[in-house]
């Protein structure tokens, strides 16, 4: 527990008052199977409240810093920020995967790159920091690990958006037009479909997606074309 603890304020300079607490935060539930004499709570409770507390956070930034904004705007942002692939993003920055309590079985599956498992983590740290040292403690760690830089950016960006959304704005904006889905394959029994579908513009196509359904497959073309774009500075 103390070089837990020691690791953290390495990484953090957060030093924990309540250092069960903070032991507790980073206790998988697997980890219980095979200590069960120690009596030992998971940190599930303290994910729970952690999500609660991220969203106040994210909501209260985002009304703060970008007030013109309307609230649909708001929950989409939310959304793509506080997902597992930026949680995890920001718990492998911390080098939380190191310290999570993990049974032998889930480490050898790899428990410790899990991106469930690591988004899972900083969402309990911040319920433990919160019940530790109160919100804007609390606040100023998200600020400082999720929200600088990377928020802005998806703001200024609209990664808030999908692909398919975004394709079609930027097509819109310089175009007047839209792009077009077609269908190039589909393949498969009925309750196990494959679909590849290819967006194009004017007769170009510009980018191609596999999925299981049909909307699956236009976010994935559209996603590629963006890239195509962008490698191409844009030009169609």
């Amino acid at each position: 527990m103390i070089q837990l603890s020691e690791a953290i304020k390495k990484e953090t300079t957060i030093e924990f008052i309540n250092k069960e607490l903070l032991f507790n935060a980073f206790v998988h539930r697997s980890y219980l199977n095979e200590h069960k004499d120690e009596k030992l709570v998971s940190n599930e409770k303290l994910e729970f409240l952690g999500d609660s507390v991220l969203s106040l956070a994210t909501s209260i930034y985002l009304f703060k810093h970008f007030p013109d904004l309307d609230e649909g705007t708001y929950t989409d942002i939310k959304a793509s920020v506080v997902r597992t692939e930026s949680l995890a993003e920001a718990a492998i920055k911390l080098q939380f995967g190191n310290l999570i309590f993990l049974s032998k079985g889930e480490e050898l599956n790899g428990g410790r790159v899990n991106k469930n498992i690591l988004a899972d983590s900083f969402e309990s740290f911040i319920a433990a920091l919160f019940l530790d040292q109160g919100f804007e403690k609390a606040y100023s760690f998200i600020l400082s690990w999720l929200f600088t830089d990377k928020l802005d950016y998806v703001v200024q960006n609209k990664l808030y958006l999908s692909p398919k959304s975004r394709l079609q704005e930027l097509i819109q904006a310089t175009h007047k037009a839209l792009p077009l889905y077609s269908i190039t394959t589909e393949a498969g029994p009925e309750h196990k479909k494959e679909f590849i579908i290819s967006v194009s513009y004017n007769k170009k196509v510009l980018g191609e997606g596999k999925g299981a359904s049909k909307k699956e497959a236009e976010e994935q073309a559209a996603k590629n074309a963006l890239e195509f774009l962008k490698k191409n500075s844009y030009n169609i």
